[in-house]
């Protein structure tokens, strides 16, 4: 899964948010049913392995260069925006198992649903850098992430801008639950909203 999640966060990147950034000027993606997608122009979109533009759709296979010069877009992060994230590179090979895409996609679908169950009124943005899906009410941030560097696995959590005392806050950024141990992600969200106005 590890593999995939890298190669669906470089073409977050790469292939979606740079050429929005460069058009439109915003680097904010959304969950789409069966993947993720731009929010603006250009309208792109990923479902499974392949990238999808109205109609037209191209398999995500060999480079980014290669891909974006099959869907003719300009390939390449958004430019200053942020200094961390994925680390692929656009002559770098994409690999994508399909199971491990159709996790990845649930995992962004069941948070979505949860982020708006919870808080029906903000906006929900899947982040390219760290390839997570957000909101944020009253300096704390709420989401779910597909796994990185600091957690393998699907997980939600609850991050204060402020830092946190208390047995709830398990990690150094806040909270963070794996979605395989979650019944209710809204009722974390909410337990970590109580807990954050204390």
């Amino acid at each position: 899964m590890e593999t995939t999640r890298r190669s669906l966060h470089g073409v977050a990147e790469l292939l979606l948010s740079g050429p929005q950034f460069r058009r439109s000027g915003t680097i904010k993606l959304r969950v789409l049913p069966g993947g993720f997608g731009t929010r603006m122009e250009p309208d792109l979109r990923v479902e499974g392995g392949w990238l999808v533009a109205g109609t037209a759709r191209w398999p995500l296979t060999g480079t980014y260069t290669e891909v974006g010069r099959a869907a003719g877009i300009e390939v390449g992060a958004p430019e200053g925006v942020y200094s961390d994230g994925s680390g692929v590179m656009p002559g770098d090979l994409i690999k994508i198992e399909a199971l491990a895409a159709d996790a990845i996609a649930h995992c962004l679908a069941v948070g979505d649903a949860a982020l708006y169950a919870f808080a029906p009124s903000a906006d929900r943005v899947l982040w390219p850098e760290h390839f997570d899906l957000a909101i944020t009410l009253d300096e704390v941030n709420y989401g779910v992430s597909p796994g990185d560097g600091a957690i393998p696995e699907p997980y939600a959590y609850v991050g204060p801008w402020t830092p946190r005392q208390g047995a709830f806050w398990n990690m150094p950024f806040g909270a963070a639950r794996p979605l395989r141990l979650l019944t209710e992600v809204p009722a974390f969200f909410e337990e970590g909203r109580a807990l954050s106005s204390k």
